[in-house]
């Protein structure tokens, strides 16, 4: 008479932990979630400002430079020629005329040269404007200082008021060990008025 095979018992199954050990490590989930969830809102605000000084610090996207007067006052000028062009724009919707007072500058690099542009409000009302700004070639930007500008301030016109705006600036000496950018002859400044919001 055959055997019937021996059928092995069954492992009981691991107990489920209590409910309490499952709410903690849902509510521990959650918590990681949230706390991403806001790292990456934070991200998202500095975004502009972390940007903005990555542009600054490195030259990128031909963002120029700031010096105070301290440190250009340290800055030789060298033999070596540089021009300078200027393009100025306006915004679609905002009624200014602005314009540079010269198309072209002449210096050598190193030197500290002051050129001036002029802006008119032809609307009937108070607008401030904000100037933004860069440079070509955009290798140039890391090398380009402006000790003043009115571009560092909004600038409010009243109807019908014109102003003269200078920009204080030197290409710093530093460009001619750049492969990159050292046999640049002409550099472009360019800048958009925009209206500043209010």
């Amino acid at each position: 008479m055959a055997s019937t095979p021996q059928i092995p018992p069954q492992a009981p199954p691991p107990p489920l932990p209590p409910p309490h050990d499952a709410a903690r490590a849902n509510r521990k989930v959650g918590l990681i979630a949230a706390g991403a969830a806001l790292a990456m809102l934070g991200l998202g605000y500095a975004a502009v400002p972390l940007y903005r000084m990555f542009c600054q610090a490195t030259g990128f996207a031909g963002t120029t430079q700031r010096a105070s007067a301290a440190q250009a006052a340290t800055v030789r000028a060298t033999g070596a020629p540089i021009t300078v062009r200027f393009d100025a724009n306006v915004a679609p919707g905002l009624p200014w005329t602005f314009r540079p007072r010269q198309v072209t500058q002449d210096g050598r690099i190193g030197e500290r040269k002051i050129a001036f542009f002029t802006a008119r409000n032809n609307a009937d009302r108070p607008i401030t404007g904000r100037a933004v700004f860069n440079v070509t070639p955009e290798q140039t930007g890391a090398y380009f200082h402006k000790i003043q500008c009115f571009c560092f301030n909004e600038q409010k016109l009243e109807p019908g008021q014109e102003v003269r705006m200078p920009v204080i600036y030197y290409v710093d000496p530093a460009i001619l060990d750049d492969p990159n950018a050292r046999q640049t002859p002409e550099i472009t400044l360019s800048y958009t008025f925009l209206e500043a919001a209010n």
